[in-house]
C-alpha cells in the first residue's frame, strides 16, 4: 500500500489490517467511525486480486487476518484508539479490508485535499482522523495540511509508508527522510522499530495529536516493517488511549478575574476556535447572557455564541478592540489575527484575561493580567457562577454599550446600502446578503478567497459554533473543497438533514477544484458558490481581457492577478450528469440558490458573476495593519 512494493499487495494488506483489527479506535464513542482520506496516483488502481490471495466479493475480514498476523496490530490499534474515520485517494485491495471492518474510507483526488478533509474532520470530532499517503512525493504533498493542522491547532494522524530500510542510501523507490521532513509540523513523528512497537506508537500519536494543544502527528511504515511475519502473540494487546484531562483553573486566579471584570469600564469578550474545539458553547452563552459583556470572536469561534446574539457586537469590531479597558480571551490567540494584542488596533492600557489550553500560550505578545491555564468551559462557568452572585453584569445603557450599539448601526448601514444594491455587475455584499436570506441558521458555512471569505465573514452569519471552516490561522488557500467533504461526511452521519455552503473564490476554487469529483462519487450534497470577479482580489472585464488576449506575448501585459474572463465553472457538475448554474442577476441567484438546497444526493456549482472590480466598504485600517511590535 505505502511507498515501496506498491505492485505486490501483500505489504498493502498488511497495513490495512493493521488498521482494522488493532488500535486506532479508542477515542471515539462507540457511534463514532473512522474515516480514512487518502490521494495518490492511479496506477495503484492496477493491482490483480489474485495477488492478495483473496476475491473482493468474498473476503472474510477474519480469514484475512489469520493469514497476515503482521498486518493486525495496526489495524486492531487503529479501532482501539477510536479512529474510523481514513481519508486517501487509493482504491486499491487495503479499502476493502477496512471499509468491510466498519472503517469509513475516502479516496480523494489530491493529498493535500485529503489532508485538509482529515483534519476538517478532527476539529469536528475532537478525534484525529487519519490521512494516508504513499511515500515521498506522496508525503511531501501534505506538508501544507500538516502544517495547516498544527497551526490552527486540529488533531490529525497523517501515516506514510516508505522504501525499505536496506534501500536507504542506495537510491530506494521514492527514498525520503520522511520522519525528520514531518517533525517541524507535527507534535509527534516516527518509525515504529518492530512490529511488536506497532500499538504503542499508534497510541502515543493518538494521545500526542488530543492532548494539551492539539495538532498533526506522523507515523511512518517502511516496506519491510509491512512485510514482516511475526506470531500472533508476541503483540501485547493495545490499550485504549483515554480522553484527554480536563484543566481546572487555580481558584484565586478565577478570583483575580472576577475582581478585574467588576473594575471594568469598557469589559469584552473575544471567543476563539479553541472555545469552539472545547465544546464550551453552553458556558461562554451563560456567561455573557448573564453578565451582558460585549462579545466578539474570531472568524471560526463564530457560533460559539450566536452572531445574532443581542451582546455580539461584531459589526463595531474596530471600536471594541480599541477602547475596551479589559479584555477576556476564551480560547484565541494573540496573534496576527487580533494585531497581536497592541495599538494601534488595541488599548496600548488594556488589561487582558487570558484564558487557553497550553500554558506555552500564556503572556505571548502582551503580558496578562491574569494568565489562566484551564479549559475554557470550567473557566467561563466559574466567571459567570462569581460574577451572578455578586450581582454584577455591563450596564446596557451605559457609555459603553451605546459607544458600540451606535457604531454598529452606523456600519450596518453602510453594508446594507451595498447590500440593497443589485445593479448588474453584482458586488460581493448583495451577493452574501441574499444568501444569508435563503440559507438555512443551521447551515455549516466553508469559505475561502481573498475578497469572498473576509466579506462573507461579517455578512454569512453563524448561529452554530463549529459551523463555519475557512482559511484559519495559517490563511490556507486550497482548503475549501477538502473542508467542505468532511463537513458533509460529518452530517451525513451525524445530522442528514443540515447542509453544507461552500462559498469559493474564483482563484481559490482552483487549487482542489477537481474534488468535485470526489463529492459526486459519495454523494454529497455540498453547495458550491463560486463568487466569480475573474481575478484573485480583482480581475478584467471581458472586453478588456479579449483586447490583451490579442496581444502577441499576453505574459507581458496580463496583469498575474487576473483570471479567464466568465470561465463557465458551473459547467463542471455537468460532466458528472449534475445541473450547475450560471447567474448574474440576484432573482437568477435566489432561484438557482433555492434549487441547490433541495438536492439531496450530489454536489452543486453556482457560478455567480460580480463586478470585476468590486471590493469591502472603506476600512479604518488595512487588513494586516502592522502593530507597533
Amino acid at each position: 500500500m505505502l511507498g515501496y512494493q506498491l505492485d505486490r499487495g501483500r505489504s498493502s494488506t498488511v497495513l490495512a489490517i493493521w488498521l482494522t483489527e488493532f488500535h486506532l479506535s479508542t477515542l471515539l464513542e462507540p457511534s463514532q467511525t473512522l474515516m480514512i482520506l487518502w490521494a495518490g496516483p492511479s496506477y495503484h488502481q492496477q493491482w490483480p486480486t489474485v495477488n492478495l490471495g483473496i476475491s473482493h466479493s468474498t473476503i472474510n475480514v477474519k480469514q484475512t487476518w489469520s493469514r497476515h498476523h503482521q498486518t493486525n496490530s495496526w489495524l486492531r490499534c487503529q479501532i482501539t484508539n477510536g479512529l474510523r474515520r481514513v481519508a486517501s485517494c487509493l482504491f486499491i485491495a487495503h479499502s476493502d479490508i477496512m471499509q468491510q471492518a466498519g472503517l469509513h474510507y475516502v479516496g480523494m483526488r489530491n493529498e493535500q485535499a485529503a489532508c485538509y478533509a482529515a483534519q476538517a474532520i478532527g476539529y469536528l470530532t475532537s478525534k484525529p482522523a487519519v490521512c494516508l499517503v504513499v511515500s515521498g512525493p506522496g508525503l511531501l504533498h501534505v506538508y501544507g495540511g500538516m502544517a495547516n493542522a498544527k497551526v490552527n491547532c486540529w488533531p490529525l494522524l497523517v501515516i506514510g509508508g516508505s522504501c525499505p530500510e536496506d534501500h536507504e542510501g542506495l537510491g530506494g523507490f521514492q527514498e525520503c527522510r520522511q520522519v525528520e521532513l514531518s517533525q517541524p509540523y507535527c507534535k509527534y513523528s516516527a518509525r515504529p522499530p518492530t512490529v511488536q512497537l506497532i500499538p504503542q506508537h499508534v497510541e502515543q500519536a493518538v494521545r500526542a495529536s488530543t492532548y494539551g494543544r492539539p495538532g498533526a502527528c506522523y507515523l511512518d511504515f517502511p516496506a519491510n516493517l509491512l512485510t514482516a511475519r511475526i506470531e500472533r502473540g508476541s503483540v501485547s494487546n493495545p490499550h485504549p488511549c483515554p480522553p484527554p484531562p480536563v484543566l481546572w483553573p487555580a481558584p484565586h486566579l478565577i478570583k483575580q478575574a472576577v475582581a478585574a471584570i467588576r473594575k471594568s469600564a469598557r469589559p469584552l469578550v473575544i471567543v476563539g476556535k479553541g472555545a469552539a474545539y472545547s465544546r464550551s458553547e453552553a458556558a461562554v452563552r451563560r456567561l455573557v447572557g448573564s453578565t451582558r459583556i460585549p462579545v466578539l470572536a474570531t472568524p471560526m469561534g463564530k457560533g460559539v455564541v450566536s452572531d445574532s446574539s443581542p451582546h455580539s457586537v461584531a459589526s463595531a469590531r474596530t471600536l471594541a478592540l480599541q477602547h475596551a479597558d479589559t479584555i477576556v480571551l476564551l480560547g484565541a490567540r494573540l496573534n496576527w489575527m487580533l494585531h497581536f494584542g497592541r495599538p494601534p488596533r488595541f488599548n496600548k492600557d488594556v488589561f487582558v484575561i487570558q484564558v487557553d489550553l497550553c500554558a506555552e500560550e500564556l503572556h505571548n505578545s502582551v503580558t496578562a493580567g491574569v494568565a489562566i491555564q484551564a479549559d475554557v468551559g470550567v473557566v467561563a462557568t466559574q466567571l459567570c457562577d462569581q460574577l451572578v452572585e455578586a450581582a454584577w453584569s455591563c450596564d446596557k445603557g451605559g457609555i459603553w454599550w451605546s459607544e458600540l450599539i451606535n457604531k454598529c448601526r452606523s456600519n450596518q448601514e453602510i453594508v446594507e446600502k451595498m447590500a440593497k444594491d443589485i445593479s448588474v455587475p453584482l458586488n460581493y455584499y448583495t451577493v452574501f446578503h441574499h444568501i444569508q436570506q435563503i440559507i438555512p441558521k443551521d447551515c455549516m458555512i466553508v469559505s475561502e478567497g481573498a475578497n469572498t471569505m473576509d466579506i462573507g465573514r461579517s455578512v454569512l452569519l453563524n448561529e452554530l459554533p463549529r459551523h463555519r471552516l475557512d482559511a484559519g490561522t495559517f490563511g490556507t488557500m486550497g482548503v475549501g473543497p477538502g473542508f467542505a467533504i468532511a463537513a458533509a461526511l460529518w452530517c451525513q452521519h451525524y445530522q442528514p438533514e443540515k447542509r453544507v455552503l461552500c462559498v469559493e473564490g474564483d482563484s481559490a476554487f482552483g487549487f482542489s477544484g477537481m474534488e468535485v469529483e470526489t463529492m459526486f462519487r459519495y454523494k454529497l450534497p455540498i453547495t458550491i458558490v463560486v463568487v466569480n470577479n475573474n481575478g484573485i482580489y480583482s480581475g478584467l472585464d471581458s472586453e478588456t481581457w479579449k483586447e490583451l488576449q490579442q496581444m502577441p506575448d499576453t505574459a507581458k501585459v496580463l496583469p498575474p492577478t487576473s483570471l479567464s474572463a466568465s470561465v463557465r465553472y458551473d459547467k463542471m457538475v455537468e460532466m458528472f450528469g449534475g445541473q450547475g448554474y450560471f447567474c448574474q442577476t440576484i432573482p437568477e441567484l435566489q432561484s438557482a440558490l433555492r434549487s441547490a438546497l433541495t438536492v439531496r444526493d450530489q454536489p452543486t456549482i453556482i457560478n455567480v458573476m460580480i463586478n470585476p472590480s468590486a471590493d469591502r466598504k472603506p476600512q479604518n485600517f488595512n487588513w494586516l495593519t502592522t502593530s507597533k511590535l
